[in-house]
């Protein structure tokens, strides 16, 4: 039985996989940006209906829901999800497929995991008699911007009537070689948060700076003040990062200003702990800039929580793909501090996401959100058969 799958799987991934790099590649050479995503989102509909498949459209505007009926379809079912948008980038690569949207790039892969389920449709709706129960696709808007377009889409309720036993959702890796699966228990990515911090000073001459309240100076105490956040309150058993990316304070090197604006991210897993860290930066900051005689006002934009791998179902998958794929090119990667708002998922549902190498050591292949970012798309024979495969074997341990 198996075995017999198996070979169906392997079959069609090979007879689909040229449509689907095509398809890639469309995606790549017409990127779009969050929440902007209609010609993406028309496309995709079109590739999905010339197959007879019956899709959803218009949730959060652009985001898409392909069902795809098994045997008794009202019995169980599971999601799978993509994302469909691009970076605000300026791609450097010269190749056939280069983005035709200056200033706009697939930079993270999204056009591989909307082209990988696309591909994954059209062999499940060919499986459909193999399996029970009911497989809903997700074309997802806005993954790179806050809220989220996870947040967006389970506001459109489809994750009821009924509610699904599992979501899958599977993100290209460069670090990994293709090929290779990468598999995490439990927090697997961090929560996120933009902190912004406007650092009240009394501007004045440079050069009489007993007159003034430099908002500069008390940046660079505040900045640093911050770290002990990390290094002194944290729980070690609690991964944490607090980084400050940007300080703009002042017009010329003789003028001190009023204010200064630090700007820099939180990440962590913990909900409790990330709590605590958001009233002790306000603290902190505050209480740093009051010293110095300024002041110091604390917004904090609450991201994407933390991505949390039901270990359950992280079990049954990781053993699933060791009878589809060598066990050699399974691996547990440790949890990383990007975000994923995968995650809004996960806090409603059990899900299982899970990363899928692209790397090619004989080809140079950037990092994530890098301008000459590019993919082995090879990847496809391990993408689109693997999801696959999960998808039925995650409705063959539903019990009902």
């Amino acid at each position: 039985m198996i075995s017999s799958l198996k070979k169906k799987i392997q079959h069609l991934t090979t007879k689909y996989i040229p449509e689907v790099v095509s398809i890639r590649r469309h995606l790549h050479q017409y990127p779009e940006l969050s929440y902007q995503e209609y010609q993406t989102a028309a496309y995709i509909a079109q590739k999905i209906e010339e197959k007879g498949i019956h899709i959803q459209k218009n949730i959060a505007k652009t985001g898409l829901l392909a069902t795809i009926q098994g045997k008794n379809p009202k019995k169980k079912k599971i999601m799978l999800r993509a994302d469909i948008d691009a970076l605000p980038i300026k791609e450097k690569n010269v190749s056939p497929y280069t983005s035709k949207h200056s200033g706009v790039m697939h930079a993270c892969g999204h056009d591989v995991h909307t082209a990988s389920l696309i591909g994954v449709i059209y062999v499940l709706e060919t499986l459909k008699d193999n399996f029970e129960g009911t497989i809903q696709c997700i074309f997802q808007p806005g993954e790179e911007q806050l809220p989220g377009g996870a947040s967006l889409m389970i506001k459109e309720k489809i994750l009821e009537n009924p509610t699904p036993s599992l979501i899958i959702g599977q993100h290209v890796d460069p670090t990994l070689p293709v090929g290779t699966v990468g598999f995490t228990e439990g927090y697997a990515m961090a929560s996120g948060d933009v902190l912004h911090l406007k650092v009240q000073g009394k501007g004045g001459h440079a050069a009489m700076p007993h007159t003034t309240i430099n908002p500069i100076i008390l940046s660079a105490h505040i900045v640093l003040a911050l770290q002990q956040i990390v290094n002194n309150y944290r729980d070690p058993l609690h991964p944490t990062v607090l980084s400050f990316g940007k300080i703009q304070a002042g017009e010329a090197e003789n003028i001190i200003p009023n204010h200064a604006i630090i700007q820099g991210i939180l990440r962590t897993f913990d909900t409790s702990w990330r709590k605590e860290a958001h009233k002790k930066i306000i603290q902190i900051a505050q209480h740093t800039a009051q010293a110095g005689g300024g002041d110091c006002v604390v917004t904090i934009q609450k991201g994407y929580p933390a991505l949390y791998n039901d270990p359950h179902w992280h079990a049954l998958m990781m053993h699933a793909a060791g009878l589809y794929i060598e066990k050699k090119h399974i691996q547990k990667v440790p949890l990383l501090m990007t975000t994923e708002d995968f995650a809004y998922y996960t806090q409603k549902i059990p899900g299982c996401f899970y990363r899928i190498g692209v790397g090619n050591a004989e080809k140079y292949i950037t990092p994530l959100h890098t301008d000459t970012f590019d993919v082995d798309e090879s990847v496809f024979k391990t993408s689109i058969a693997l999801m696959s495969w999960l998808a039925i074997q995650a409705l063959q341990n539903i019990h009902t």
